[in-house]
Parts: C-alpha cells; structure tokens; sequence
C-alpha cells in the first residue's frame, strides 16, 4: 500500500488538504476493504489499488470545498462514494450513505463499523421513497442519473436555502439547459486523472 499512499499524499498537497495520519490511515482502510469485498459484492469496475486511490478517493475529495452546511446526503453511494471519504475527512458533519441496492449498503455498513465513524448512517432505501426526519443542507451525487432526474428526485430532501452538488464527465451542456433553477457549473480538477471531470451546483427552487 506505500505507492497508493504515496499517490494519495501527493494528491492531498494537490488539493491543499492537510489530513491527521490517522484521516489517511482511514482512507487506504477504505481502499482495502473495496479490495476484499469487491469480488462478492461487484462494487467497482477498477481493480487496481492505484488507480481506486485517484478514481475514488481524490475524485471525491476533490469536491470537499463546495460541501455545505452541517447535514449531508449522498445519493446513490454505491461503495460509499463520495460519502465516506468526505465523511472521513469532515467529521463535524453528519453524513447519511443511500442506496437502493442491498449489497452494497451493507458494504458500507461493514465500512463505517471498521473504520469507526461516528459521523454516518446508512440508509437501504430508493430516493423517492425516502422521508428523512430531517432535510439536508447539502444533496450530493456521483454519476446517479441526469440532473434534470437529480433535481426532481432530491427536492424533498433539500433544506431551505439547500442545495444539490451533481458530480459530472465533460459534455454536461445538454442536461443543464434541461434544468430552470439556479445552477453553476464549476471545473475540477482531480489530481492524477486525465479526464475532465466537472460539478454542477444547483439551488432549486422548490426546497421545502
């Protein structure tokens, strides 16, 4: 694990971040476990340990400045992406992991009880048919569906004054004319990855 830590490090610097040893101790611990489980549970289709560090760790990452307020929603973790690295690295924020698909929650259950956080909930749920007790200041969203969808899906899990971050490729000009609301599209870069990757921010109108 020392090159995917080197990587990590590094990209860390990239991003301005400054972690405890123990924030990236947690985060190669996540990689490990997508490592073991990925086989059973079919959670990613990238293999290699090096390249999950800069796919999935530091695309993650990447976005933490944008992240608003002190409640969280990530819809459709998949593997817990980007909840748990975010969730690892802002602890002060309380992060809920939804998913509708089983397996995989129960892999990011296992996740949050190895590494100990104290900030997550999971929830085995799809996104229309969750009611939260509370609604979040922030809906994020990785690669889960186009965003006029996104928009419509979320709108009761937003706050008022909440908004929506939608992770996104290049090439998202045709779904953000789809959308009325008030939206930003802000380039990141992810360090060590090639591809464009971009987020969309967006604060609907219709938050209750």
């Amino acid at each position: 694990m020392e090159s995917c830590r080197d990587i990590l490090v590094s990209g860390l610097a990239s991003l301005n971040m400054n972690l405890t040893e123990d924030q990236v101790e947690q985060l190669l611990g996540f990689i490990k476990l997508i490592e073991k489980w990925n086989k059973a549970y079919n959670l990613t289709a990238i293999r290699d340990k090096e390249d999950m560090v800069r796919l999935h760790l530091l695309d993650s990452l990447a976005v933490l400045p944008f992240v608003e307020g002190r409640r969280v929603i990530d819809i459709g973790t998949g593997a817990g992406l980007p909840g748990i690295p975010l969730a690892i690295c802002l602890p002060q924020i309380e992060f809920t992991l939804l998913d509708s698909n089983a397996k995989k929650t129960r892999f990011v259950q296992q996740v949050v009880l190895e590494l100990g956080l104290k900030n997550v909930a999971i929830c085995h749920n799809r996104v229309e048919q969750y009611q939260p007790g509370h609604a979040f200041n922030t809906v994020i969203t990785r690669a889960f569906a186009s965003l006029s969808d996104i928009v419509e899906l979320t709108a009761h899990l937003l706050a008022e004054g909440g908004m929506l971050l939608a992770m996104k490729g290049p090439y998202v000009e045709a779904e953000l004319a789809e959308v009325s609301a008030d939206k930003t599209l802000i380039p990141i870069k992810v360090p060590g990855v090639e591809a464009e990757r971009c987020l969309v921010r967006i604060r609907p109108v219709h938050t209750r």
